[in-house]
């Protein structure tokens, strides 16, 4: 057990070091300190070892506000701590590799935010790496944790949809319809490696992996509709932006089915809007955030005197995926979705769990990021582009 580090029931600690300081940086830390709530005991102990962010005010908040031991200013003095033993890599796309790849060296357990990578590539060598480590390895796409989409994921197992037919995936946003919101590092391919396509559209994908299956030829499209932005704090200095504002794609699924995806962030009155639906030869399913502990579903079999529709599930009961451990028959929130992923990646770690196949792994942000790349491609070329991923070594 790392210094100072205490237990709960006889709990092991596990020292938790995190880089970044944003949005997501908060939620990780927020359900770091709420897992004992819903998860007791817990199987590992968190404990905040770490911060570390380039901004040596934000950071000492964030440690003050949290409860981190330490901050730096160095994602390598992070690393180099030896009380730390999970990395929770939080921070910019351009963040994400270097950093998680030192950690797997250093035999550090790693969680990391979506997109796992600024690239197919990039991704490859990060998969690579935690794979040579022999670490326990998390890709940060939480919407898998939502109970609606658990048991959307159930109902499909269950075969209860029968061949599924077709899936279509949308996440619409706003906060880039305003041509005057501020360039930021989200603006830069550089930084970023995609813009909405890598943001929303990496949800979408991975979704669409998880409940239709492996896509094995996209067509895509993607647009930038504000090709310049004024620079934060220097309103009359604009910047060129280099990545997209918005994305569609149409895709075949290798078991047959077919898709369209999409994602936006210049969709005006849409403030967090995804959404999903399922089309079997047996039932249909559809799910929305902005109502998210909700499940509609229909099924051929419940069809009665042509009055058959579409059921609401009001995910909420004890049954119910994650439920008993909250408050049954109470609605749950986004925030939770990251406790329910840290307790899959604690319990990963303890060994009395894995994270696959509900959870995301490297290898499905490595292939999150092979279809994004596929679905620029095929919009820079203007033909289909088949999503082919690289065969593990030996």
């Amino acid at each position: 057990m790392a210094s100072g580090m205490t237990s709960q029931r006889g709990s092991r600690g596990i020292g938790v070091g995190l880089l970044g300081y944003g949005s997501m940086g908060r939620a990780h830390s927020m359900a770091y300190r709420r897992l004992a709530q819903a998860f007791w005991p817990p199987v590992l102990t968190p404990q905040l070892v770490a911060i570390a962010a380039r901004s040596n005010e934000r950071v000492a908040e964030m440690a003050e506000r949290f409860g981190y031991e330490a901050a730096y200013a160095r994602w390598e003095e992070l690393i180099a701590d030896n009380r730390v033993q999970l990395f929770d890599n939080a921070g910019p796309n351009h963040l994400h590799a270097e950093p998680c790849i030192a950690a797997a060296k250093a035999g550090k357990h790693v969680l990391c935010e979506k997109p796992l990578a600024r690239n197919a590539a990039e991704a490859y060598r990060m998969l690579q790496a935690v794979r040579a480590a022999g670490v326990v390895h998390l890709c940060g796409f939480n919407y898998r944790f939502l109970p609606a989409v658990r048991l959307a994921k159930q109902i499909l197992e269950e075969g209860r949809l029968g061949r599924i037919l077709q899936f279509r995936g949308r996440y619409l946003q706003s906060s880039l319809a305003d041509p005057d919101f501020p360039f930021r590092w989200r603006s830069d391919r550089a930084q970023a490696g995609f813009g909405v396509l890598g943001d929303l559209g990496s949800h979408v994908v991975d979704l669409a992996r998880f409940l239709a299956g492996e896509p094995a030829r996209v067509m895509g499209s993607v647009a930038i509709f504000f090709k310049e932005r004024p620079l934060a704090g220097e309103p009359a200095r604009r910047l060129p932006v280099t990545v997209d504002d918005a994305f569609q794609a149409l895709v075949e699924f290798a078991g047959g089915a077919t898709g369209v995806l999409e994602a936006s962030k210049v969709c005006l009155g849409s403030k967090n809007r995804l959404e999903f639906e399922v089309n079997g030869s047996e039932g249909s399913l559809r799910f929305t955030l902005e109502r998210l502990n909700e499940l509609e579903l229909y099924l051929r079999a419940d069809e009665r005197d042509g009055l058959a529709g579409f059921r609401r599930i009001d995910v909420t009961d004890p049954a119910h995926p994650f439920v008993a451990r909250w408050w049954p028959r109470h609605p749950l929130g986004w925030d939770q979705t990251f406790v329910h992923e840290i307790a899959c990646l604690l319990e990963a770690i303890a060994g009395t769990g894995t994270v696959a196949p509900y959870g995301a792994t490297f290898e499905d942000g490595y292939r999150a990021a092979v279809i994004c790349d596929a679905i620029a491609a095929s919009a820079e070329r203007g033909t289909p582009v088949a999503v082919e991923y690289e065969r593990p070594e030996g």
